[in-house]
């Protein structure tokens, strides 16, 4: 997003829990997956979004993308946490080139942080709706996030031998997975929701456009720390449990694993509540859940009782080829959930904002 520069990039996942690469080959409007590889990060190397151990970062990247004989140096990677900033505004009609200048001042009204310490971007999502006077205005997605974050995530990619092409926003790469994967039809209202290891993003999409997008620093961490805490477990352990590949089952471990889909579940309703006092649409059809935590098999269910909405795990790979993987199904339905940002990043083009 931030970045712009034809062809698909590689796709860079640097998350809280692991750095994901993933490589596509498009021929004759089908995506065949060519690469794709996962490698675990030590706890507390990537906190909340921010990089705390740089050396961790560019050896975990050099040793993927050598064990993937990464010819293809180019990449595109994304960030998200309470340094980037998501705003839908709408502004008087005006030309693209116009509105280049003008965002900054619009952005100073918007973003909480000093406007020379940020990178800006946006995305026009229409010219022609309507105010509630009735005269005409634009939609534009307004997107910022403080630069020291962004370059440090860049400086790793480019310290690891690799070179950022594009730099996108974690809940607008799990939307370009969806839209590639999933029909989107015009009225609907779908939740796309990623708990990854730290930072959960959600993003409400209406026929397949950003409506409403939200950064919440709760994820899968929080299950292995109530673990570790209250049963005493190793974090190698609390790790396995928490997925219920635990030989460890008992009622203790599943109050604990409750809880914790409660509080997740709570979080997603506080944002669907918000969205709704924000917004006229209808309500949501369906929440479509990814990210690593899509694999506590007890949150899909407990999300959908909590809030009442069809909940479903994502399949990151339903439309694309992966005979190159050479993976069973069970080992990909396993690790399918929390690729939904890599794919949607190995979707990206050079040419993309």
């Amino acid at each position: 997003m931030f970045f712009g520069s034809k062809g698909n990039l590689v796709g860079l996942d640097i998350g809280s829990g692991s750095i994901k690469v993933l490589q596509l080959q498009e021929s004759k409007g089908k995506y065949f997956v060519e690469r794709f590889a996962n490698k675990a990060l030590p706890t507390e190397t990537i906190v909340d979004g921010a990089i705390m151990d740089g050396l961790e970062v560019v050896s975990a990247i050099k040793a993927i993308a050598a064990d993937q004989k990464l010819k293809q140096k180019e990449v595109a990677l994304s960030i998200s946490g309470t340094s980037v900033i998501v705003k839908k505004i709408t502004l008087p009609p005006m030309p693209e080139q116009d509105l280049e200048r003008q965002i900054k001042f619009e952005a100073e009204q918007y973003i909480p942080f000093d406007i020379n310490d940020v990178y800006l971007d946006f995305h026009i999502l229409s010219t022609e709706e309507g105010s509630a006077e009735g005269q005409p205005v634009m939609s534009v997605l307004l997107v910022a996030t403080k630069k020291d974050k962004l370059n440090d995530y860049a400086n790793a990619v480019r310290e690891a031998g690799l070179v950022p092409k594009v730099v996108d926003v974690d809940a607008f790469a799990i939307e370009n997975m969806y839209c590639v994967n999933y029909e989107t039809l015009p009225n609907e209202l779908t939740a796309l929701v990623n708990v990854g290891a730290s930072v959960m993003n959600i993003n409400i999409l209406k026929g397949g456009v950003s409506a409403f997008t939200r950064d919440i620093t709760i994820g899968g961490n929080r299950y292995s720390e109530r673990i570790m805490q209250d049963l005493g477990m190793t974090y190698e352990d609390a790790e396995t449990a928490k997925k219920g590949h635990s030989t460890a089952k008992n009622a203790a471990l599943d109050a604990v694993i409750a809880a914790v889909d409660l509080e997740i579940a709570t979080e997603i309703g506080r944002s669907f509540d918000y969205f709704r006092t924000t917004s006229s649409y209808e309500d949501l059809s369906r929440i479509v859940l990814c990210g690593g935590c899509a694999n506590v098999k007890t949150l899909p269910g407990r999300i959908a009782e909590q809030l009442g909405i069809d909940t479903t795990v994502a399949d990151p790979f339903k439309s694309l080829d992966v005979t190159a993987l050479k993976m069973g199904p069970e080992a990909l339905a396993e690790v399918a959930p929390a690729a939904a940002v890599v794919v949607g990043l190995a979707l990206r083009r050079e040419s993309d904002r």
